[in-house]
């Protein structure tokens, strides 16, 4: 009886076809009026905003990433029913986003062990209205999530054919000044494994003096300073000692802003009602954490 009622509400749940709403900005207030109603909680701001054209674009994936990274941690919860359904819906795109371009992998990968790890506890949690909606569509959707581990964890990526020259062909400081760009130290191995010519030279200390000093306070560095046997500091085990402790400093191509003139929460390359009249010096950029204290009030 058990499996045929868990058939069923996973018939009904899957019958019904998901709607994106396409909003480029939405009002934020702070109270209820007979005069206005807008979209003040978390939840309705995040089935309201434009989030499936987002992680179709390049310069906002990481961004919408990180905010269901931090929804999944902490604020699934505070999420309705069609919130929580649709947070769903969307990861699912964004998975399967992933496996097409094969790009990505890793950070997707931390986001489904995040919000499988939350969901173990919050299903025990059942009948204290902690999810919207019965356990067995909750055990599918994790079984999904496991479904979409191991199908990133298969992920073979196909070596592009030689076209001419490689990375290791350039001249050794170009091959340095690549290096540079790269933001996580993770990236950082992975690329060193590539070939002994790359990984001596992804051992080189500037670089990751530059990663700790470019995540990192002076006062952070101090605090896990690591002096090798020859007194030479070691900047790359600081590094992941200091990425334990403290977070990562944050970087995205484009984030959600919000104006303090009208209250409006918009994409930056998107007007709202005010633009016209008001200088750009009332809006402010907002990272995923704030983007969700916008709504803890």
């Amino acid at each position: 009886m058990a499996a045929k009622k868990r058939k069923k509400d996973l018939i009904n749940n899957n019958s019904k076809v998901p709607y994106f709403h396409r909003e480029k900005w939405i009002y934020v207030h702070k109270g209820s009026t007979k005069e206005r109603h807008g979209y003040c909680t978390l939840g309705e701001a995040f089935n309201r905003l434009d989030f499936c054209s987002a992680i179709k674009d390049t310069r906002r994936f990481n961004y919408v990433v990180r905010l269901l990274e931090l929804i999944a941690k902490s604020q699934l919860p505070s999420l309705s029913g069609v919130a929580q359904k649709n947070y769903m819906n969307i990861l699912e795109r964004v998975v399967q986003k992933v496996l097409v371009d094969q790009q990505n992998v890793r950070p997707i990968k931390e986001l489904l062990q995040t919000l499988y790890v939350s969901l173990c506890g919050l299903v025990q949690d059942m009948g204290k209205s902690v999810l919207v909606g019965n356990i067995n569509m909750w055990v599918h959707r994790m079984e999904n999530i496991m479904q979409w581990q191991q199908q990133l964890d298969n992920i073979q990526i196909n070596r592009p054919k030689s076209t001419g020259m490689t990375l290791t062909d350039l001249p050794v400081s170009l091959q340095l000044n690549i290096m540079e760009r790269l933001s996580d130290g993770r990236d950082l191995v992975s690329l060193g494994q590539v070939c002994p010519e790359l990984g001596a030279l992804t051992e080189d200390r500037l670089l990751w003096k530059r990663l700790c000093q470019y995540h990192f306070t002076d006062r952070q560095i101090r605090k896990r300073l690591m002096v090798s046997d020859k007194g030479h500091l070691e900047w790359k085990k600081m590094y992941f000692k200091l990425s334990r402790c403290y977070p990562h400093r944050e970087q995205y191509s484009d984030t959600l802003h919000f104006c303090t003139h009208c209250h409006i929460l918009f994409w930056k390359d998107t007007n709202h009602p005010c633009t016209a009249n008001n200088p750009e010096s009332c809006t402010m950029a907002l990272y995923p954490q704030d983007f969700i204290n916008l709504f803890n009030f």
